[in-house]
């Protein structure tokens, strides 16, 4: 199983062991005992950056390993990954504000039922619970500002062996993805529509 670093640091470098590298059509499958890199999932997209020299070209969760695709052959043993610094610091400003959405239209009474954290894409949706109100664009858009501007701390708990993530005094989703460490790095998070289909409500967004 591979030990996923980002669980608990949010270092971009560190010396790791390539265990295994096999071709795979035009790139190369590798295995490290740990990673710093997010794979594709929970919503949120795939780190990139470099293994050795190798460029990280998507990754992958396999049922317990992480697999990374590079372009180039990689040699067993240690070596140095890094992740892109850019690529990351979005993906976790849109994790967070995906969260953030999530917490305050919970709390009009719907319940988030599905996230996806890509950029151009962001979106939370939600079903309705018997105590569901009206949302609208402007009234999201002023409750998560308002939590922004406390710069609520990030908080990592374990909950039953399972990670927990919350901000502040918000309570704490479960959730494997990287996020930032006080609302203060999320920057300016836009909401840029509030659509119902078939009772299903989507709060779309973007970061800035």
């Amino acid at each position: 199983m591979t030990l996923r670093l980002f669980f608990h640091s949010d270092d971009l470098k560190a010396n790791v062991e390539v265990l295994d590298c096999t071709p795979c059509e035009n790139e190369f499958a590798v295995v490290l005992r740990a990673t710093l890199f997010h794979p594709q999932g929970g919503g949120q997209p795939f780190d990139t950056g470099w293994i050795g020299e190798s460029q990280v070209l998507r990754v992958v969760q396999d049922p317990d390993r992480v697999i990374h695709f590079v372009d180039r052959p990689v040699k067993l043993g240690m070596t140095q990954i890094r992740v892109d610094e850019q690529c990351r610091q979005f993906n976790t400003r849109m994790h967070s504000a995906g969260h953030l959405i999530g917490h305050f239209v919970q709390a009009l009474g719907w319940m988030p039922i599905k996230a996806h954290h890509w950029p151009g894409e962001g979106r939370v949706q939600f079903k309705p619970e018997d105590s569901a109100q009206d949302v609208d664009a402007q009234t999201v858009q002023h409750g998560i500002e308002q939590w922004i501007a406390h710069d609520l701390p990030r908080l990592t708990s374990l909950r039953e062996g399972a990670r927990e993530i919350g901000f502040g005094e918000l309570p704490a989703y479960g959730c494997g993805g990287t996020h930032v460490r006080s609302l203060k790095d999320l920057g300016v998070v836009s909401i840029t529509a509030v659509s119902q289909k078939k009772g299903t409500l989507s709060v779309h967004y973007d970061v800035d």
